[in-house]
């Protein structure tokens, strides 16, 4: 279990690992101190970033999926204490932040989708939606997409929207971590913020 952290409301950032989490996380915050590396799994228990003035912080989940070295069993475990820990926190999670590789998401959901198996990715977003917690995919790595709006139908069609994916605007947010284009992700959050009448975090997504 990973739930101590402190009481305020935050975001939390979620998914596969190596889609750049860690990397968003830095952009979000401004701060390099979030560990990044090329093996998958390096995040393995939440990093909080907060500003106890606003009672407000930014979570990066540790992430789920093939991680290089660790057991299944050990893979199922942290599956396991994310579901919990959004589950314990969900009244406090102002939005999660559903980050997935773009150029290979659909790829690895249509790989794990089957009579008996749903992908972690698509079940993470529908338990999200059902804890009522607004929840946004950032669809990162833009910059490596030559068929940008085909790719992002199609992530919308495997998510359940209907496409085309430019009437999700709040929900799909095409951002590149690594270039610092994550525009996108604000305008959603800056909405976010707003419904939930925190107008003073909105300087943090300018």
């Amino acid at each position: 279990m990973f739930n101590d952290r402190p009481a305020c409301d935050e975001v939390v950032l979620l998914g596969r690992s190596n889609v750049g989490k860690s990397t968003l996380m830095r952009e979000l915050t401004g701060h390099a101190k979030f560990t990044t590396g090329k093996k998958p799994g390096v995040t393995r228990s939440p990093n909080h970033y907060d500003w106890s003035a606003e009672q407000f912080m930014f979570t990066d989940l540790p992430g789920f999926g093939f991680m290089s070295g660790v057991e299944a069993s050990r893979r199922e475990q942290i599956k396991t204490n994310i579901v919990r820990y959004l589950e314990t926190h969900a009244s406090d999670i102002l939005a999660a932040v559903l980050v997935v590789d773009t150029k290979s998401a659909v790829e690895i959901i249509d790989r794990h989708s089957g009579p008996d198996e749903i992908p972690h990715d698509i079940e993470l977003f529908e338990f999200l939606w059902n804890l009522s917690v607004p929840t946004i995919v950032a669809a990162n790595k833009m910059d490596k997409i030559d068929n940008r709006d085909e790719q992002l139908d199609e992530l919308c069609d495997r998510l359940g929207l209907f496409p085309p994916w430019q009437q999700w605007r709040e929900t799909i947010t095409p951002i590149s971590a690594k270039r610092g284009h994550i525009k996108p992700l604000n305008e959603a959050l800056q909405s976010v913020f707003h419904d939930h009448q925190r107008d003073d975090l909105l300087k943090f997504v300018p």
